[in-house]
């Protein structure tokens, strides 16, 4: 099991980038909110689902990313250089934390879940859940955990209950992330 920290700080692909750490509490959202922004990097990062082939980061790209409380899940939305939104990634995980220094972070359980901006909707990475499992990386519990999650995740997405499609790109358009109380990192 990976952690994986928001400011992506060892992403050797980016070359320059600008990271904001926010805490919202609100009727719709609870958790950490956290703004990175590609300015400069070695090569685009292109990635296929479906037959379709994506850049989801290039110079002027922002991840957009939540981290809602008590949930088993972490929210990513891409948007690319025109401010268009490319795609939704929400990775299933065990845990989530904060450095000292303000950086959210979550321990990453294999599963994710990617949603096109036309609707399409793919489950990632069963296999790796499973090879965790059967090589003792995670523990039964764990596992259940992860295919539960995703399940209640994609139930929410089928029956477009699943917030933080609509929330993401309000927030994006609106600045939300460009308000004075954010705690800067990276």
């Amino acid at each position: 099991m990976k952690r994986k920290f928001g400011d992506r700080a060892n992403w050797r692909r980016i070359t320059q980038r600008h990271f904001k750490s926010k805490y919202v509490e609100s009727d719709k959202f609870t958790g950490y909110v956290t703004l990175y922004t590609i300015f400069a990097l070695r090569d685009p990062l292109w990635k296929t689902y479906g037959g379709h082939t994506f850049r989801i980061a290039d110079k002027g790209y922002t991840w957009l990313q939540y981290y809602p409380k008590g949930q088993h899940y972490v929210v990513t939305a891409m948007f690319d250089d025109q401010g268009d939104i490319v795609e939704w990634y929400i990775d299933v995980c065990k845990n989530q934390g904060i450095t000292d220094q303000g950086v959210p972070w979550f321990d990453d359980l294999y599963l994710d879940i990617v949603v096109l901006k036309n609707g399409e909707v793919f489950l990632m990475d069963e296999d790796e859940l499973d090879e965790a499992l059967t090589k003792g990386h995670i523990t039964v519990k764990d596992y259940d955990m992860a295919i539960e999650t995703a399940k209640a995740v994609l139930h929410a997405i089928n029956q477009q209950e699943f917030p933080y499609f609509n929330m993401s790109l309000e927030h994006f358009r609106s600045g939300f992330m460009d308000s004075k109380s954010f705690r800067p990192g990276g």
